[in-house]
């Protein structure tokens, strides 16, 4: 019998739970976004986790009315237990571990970027190992090798700032509002990417694999050399009208460094496979530029914007892995702000 699997997610601002039979029936799927951090241009930790408790019944009943079941219904309950905001986690965790104890339904812990790597393979079922994939979100950007599921090989991760928390400050940095993603590329469709020569940190032509730096990410130096180069424009009185320059010259700034390393894992491993997850990976030049790279013969799977952002649903998927091989959870475990990547060798 194919396991219902009822996914929470809850590591940062979206409120989100998934009904999902099996690896492609996604039956029932809610994603509440808290607006309330657009006024100070970030992710409040204490709001989002007062925020996840007052909505989390009302988010779960809406995702099993849209699927036509019951929580008893359920074979399986599934949380994210980290990496993400301590508080926002323990919502999501302590409720689904509730629901286990007292459905006497098994429960599986899961880790959200290992939920975003299984994300795209809820609607694209070729999206299977083997691939090189990178995972961009607001708190992550990680290089992997994915042999087989469950087995994972990390490359390369950032230094500082993750590309998706670049975004966000440059979008703050511009005056461009939160989240800075979607905003950047709807003001860099009108702007020159050539406008600017914005640097592309730790990416050089003699660099070797094996070197420290060959698969690493850097990017507080971009985000340092838009601030000055906004300083500047302020003070000569020509900010407003080079905006969509300086959101277009630093988009691809970042779109080129994350294209050129994943590019340097395709030939290393000799496979022209790449899946892309994480919010980041609803950039459309992102995936417009590693699909070029990819060119002819090469394969690239990413998720739709919905499935992009943090949602229940790639929580469900990653945890019917797990569930299948055995990989239950006990009562007792706890959510980690820092959780390690399971199946992780670097």
């Amino acid at each position: 019998m194919t396991p219902v699997v009822l996914g929470i997610e809850t590591s940062c601002d979206e409120t989100s739970a998934a009904v999902l039979r099996g690896e492609t029936g996604l039956l029932g799927h809610r994603i509440l976004s808290q607006d309330v951090h657009e006024l100070y241009g970030g992710v409040v930790p204490e709001l989002a986790s007062r925020a996840h408790l007052r909505v989390i019944d009302e988010v779960v009943d809406a995702a099993l009315a849209e699927a036509g079941i019951a929580l008893a219904d359920v074979d399986v309950v599934a949380a994210t237990a980290g990496p993400g905001l301590i508080g926002a986690l323990l919502v999501g965790l302590t409720w689904a571990k509730c629901v286990a104890y007292a459905l006497g339904k098994p429960l599986i812990a899961v880790h959200h970027m290992e939920g975003h790597l299984f994300a795209p393979s809820i609607e694209d079922p070729e999206a299977q190992p083997p691939f090189v994939a990178l995972l961009v979100s607001g708190g992550h950007t990680l290089l992997l090798w994915v042999p087989e599921w469950g087995r994972y090989e990390l490359l390369g991760e950032t230094r500082d700032d993750a590309a998706g928390e670049a975004f966000d400050k440059v979008a703050k940095i511009l005056g461009l509002g939160y989240p800075g993603g979607p905003v950047i590329q709807r003001v860099a469709a009108e702007g020159d990417p050539r406008a600017y020569r914005f640097p592309r940190a730790m990416l050089a032509a003699n660099q070797r694999p094996g070197d420290a730096d060959y698969y690493d990410f850097s990017f507080s130096g971009l985000k340092t050399a838009v601030l000055t180069r906004v300083r500047e424009l302020e003070a000569a009185g020509r900010l407003p009208s080079e905006v969509p320059n300086l959101a277009a010259s630093f988009q691809a700034a970042v779109v080129d460094v994350l294209v050129a390393k994943t590019m340097r894992a395709v030939e290393e491993k000799g496979c022209r496979r790449v899946l892309i997850g994480g919010g980041v990976a609803a950039s459309r030049a992102l995936r417009r530029g590693l699909a070029e790279a990819l060119g002819e013969g090469g394969r690239l799977f990413h998720p739709t914007p919905r499935l992009a952002t943090d949602n229940g649903a790639m929580i469900a998927r990653a945890a019917l892995f797990h569930y299948e091989a055995g990989h239950l959870a006990p009562l007792d475990v706890t959510a980690r702000a820092d959780l390690p990547f399971p199946g992780l060798a670097r």
